[in-house]
C-alpha cells in the first residue's frame, strides 16, 4: 500500500475558520512557513507542517484546534491503560504528589495506570549503553521529541543517521505494558487500549503515522488540558490522606525528563548538550550540519520551550511547573528504581530499537524536473526584485521571499503585495 503524503495525513492541528480572523500571528511564527492567510483566514499547507504546535501556542483567538484522542474512544477497548507523561505531575501544585495524581487518573475510566517516568529511566540507561558501545558519528541526537524527528527529516535530512535508533519512553512503555497485561490477564493484545496523556498534540501524529515502526504501540493521545478539570475536581472534593492512595514507585531520574536537560541529567561520562524551543533547536541543528559539535556525544532537543512542561496542551505556567518538577526531583532523588541487568538484557534483545531506519523526507523544491525548477527559480528571483523586502505579511505569506516562491509556483500573485498594487495604481 502506498504511503500517504503529508496532505493526506491527518495532522495534529486544524484551523477553526469561525474563530480565525486572519491576524497572521500563526503565519509569522510557523518555523517551516507552512501557513498562509487567504481570503482573511489562515490556511495550513500540510506538505510543510511538522506539527510543532507553534500556531496553537501563539493564536490569541483559540482558532487552532489540537487533534487529539477523545476520552470517548476508550470505550472501544475491553481493557484501558493510561500512560501519563510525567509532565502531569507538574500541573496540580507542589502539595499534590504523583501517587495521588496517578490514582485519580485511574478513576477516570482506566483499568490500569503506569508511571512513564520509570520507562524514562530505563531509556536513560539504554542511551548510555548505546553511546558506550556504538562508535557512530557524533553527536547522537535524541529521538524523544516527535517534532524534532520530523524537523530533521525535512529540514536537515543529512542528519537522519545521527538520530539515536531507540524508541522514546512512551512507545517502549506501551510495548512492554501490552505484552505484560495480555499475559497476566489472559486477554488479546488488541483488546488493550493504551492512551498517552500528553502535553502536546504532536504525539498524536507520531501514533497515527510512526516514522520508525509499522504500527505504534499506543492507541491514542489524550491532552493534559482535557483531563485537567476532572482530575482537579476529584483532588479537591474527594482527596484522601496520602497513605490511602496506591503506592507507585516514582523515578526522580524519569521525572527530570519533563524539563530541558532532564534527559541528559543522568549521564555520567558523556559530554552532552540540551536545547529547547523551536528556533534554538533549528540553530543548533544548523551547527551540527556544519560539523561544529563533533566533540559532543549526545544532543537533547525539545521543541517546546523549557521542554515538555512548555507543551501547548498543558495548563500550568511552565515556570511554576518547572519549580514543581525540581521539588519532585529533590524528593525522589537520583536513586535507580529499575534493574540495570534487566535493561541491559532488553537492550541486547533489541527491545528498545527502531524497527526501521529513519528516512529523509526533504521538502519539495520548486519542481521535480530540473529544467522546470531552473525556470521557476528565475521567475522567483525576478519577482523578488519587484517586492519591497520589508516582510510585512500583508500579502498573506510570511515574508517577501516566500511570496516570490508562491508566485513562481502559481500559488500567489504579484499584485497581492499592497506596495506593488499601490505602484500599479499610481501609474
Amino acid at each position: 500500500m502506498a504511503r500517504k503524503t503529508d496532505q493526506q495525513i491527518i495532522h495534529s492541528v486544524r484551523i477553526n475558520n469561525k474563530k480565525c480572523i486572519g491576524c497572521v500571528r500563526c503565519m509569522r511564527d510557523c518555523p517551516t512557513k507552512a501557513i498562509r492567510v487567504r481570503t482573511g483566514k489562515a490556511v495550513i499547507n500540510y506538505e510543510r507542517c511538522i506539527d510543532c504546535g507553534e500556531c496553537l501556542r501563539v493564536c490569541p483567538y483559540d482558532a487552532v484546534i489540537p487533534m487529539t484522542t477523545s476520552s470517548a474512544d476508550l470505550d472501544k477497548f475491553k481493557y484501558k491503560v493510561a500512560l501519563p507523561s510525567p509532565v502531569v505531575y507538574s500541573q496540580f501544585g507542589q502539595q499534590v504528589f504523583p501517587d495521588e495524581i496517578l490514582s485519580v487518573i485511574k478513576e477516570l475510566g482506566f483499568d490500569y495506570v503506569y508511571d512513564e517516568a520509570l520507562m524514562c529511566e530505563m531509556i536513560s540507561m539504554t542511551i548510555e549503553e548505546y553511546l558506550d558501545e556504538t562508535k557512530s558519528p557524533r553527536p547522537v541526537i535524541s529521538s524523544t521529541c516527535p517534532v524534532v524527528v520530523r524537523l530533521i527529516q525535512r529540514l536537515f535530512p543529512s542528519l537522519c543517521d545521527l538520530v539515536i535508533p531507540i524508541e522514546p519512553p512512551r512507545e517502549a512503555a506501551a510495548k512492554n505494558l501490552r505484552q505484560e497485561i495480555a499475559e497476566k490477564n489472559k486477554i488479546l493484545e488488541d483488546d488493550i487500549g493504551i492512551f498517552h496523556i500528553t502535553p502536546c498534540a504532536a504525539k498524536m501524529i507520531s501514533i497515527n503515522y510512526p516514522e520508525s515502526m509499522k504500527r505504534s504501540h499506543l492507541d491514542g493521545a489524550i491532552s493534559i488540558h482535557e483531563i485537567y478539570n476532572r482530575v482537579m475536581i476529584k483532588l479537591k472534593k474527594e482527596r484522601r490522606p496520602s497513605w490511602l492512595y496506591k503506592h507507585h514507585p516514582i523515578s526522580g531520574i524519569g521525572v527530570a525528563w519533563t524539563v530541558s536537560g532532564g534527559e541528559i541529567k543522568a549521564f555520567k561520562n558523556f559530554p552532552s548538550v540540551s536545547v529547547s524551543g523551536v528556533y534554538d533547536t533549528i540553530r543548533i541543528l544548523e551547527d551540527v550540519e556544519s560539523g561544529k559539535l563533533k566533540d559532543i556525544e549526545y544532543l537533547e532537543c525539545l521543541i517546546c520551550p523549557d521542554g515538555c512542561i512548555g507543551g501547548p496542551l498543558t495548563v500550568e505556567n511552565r515556570f511554576v511547573a518547572r519549580s514543581t518538577v525540581n521539588r519532585l526531583i529533590r524528593i525522589y532523588g537520583d536513586k535507580r528504581m529499575v534493574d540495570m541487568r534487566r535493561v541491559q538484557k532488553m537492550y541486547r534483545q533489541k527491545f528498545f530499537s527502531f524497527e526501521s531506519s529513519l528516512k529523509p523526507k526533504p521538502f519539495a523544491g520548486l519542481a521535480t524536473d530540473r529544467i522546470k525548477a531552473i525556470e521557476l527559480l528565475k521567475v522567483k528571483k525576478e519577482m523578488l526584485k519587484r517586492l519591497p523586502a520589508i516582510d510585512c505579511g500583508a500579502c498573506g505569506a510570511p515574508d517577501c521571499e516566500t511570496h516570490a516562491t508562491d508566485i513562481a509556483r502559481g500559488d500567489g500573485r504579484l499584485e497581492d503585495c499592497v506596495f506593488v498594487k499601490k505602484e500599479v495604481h499610481n501609474e
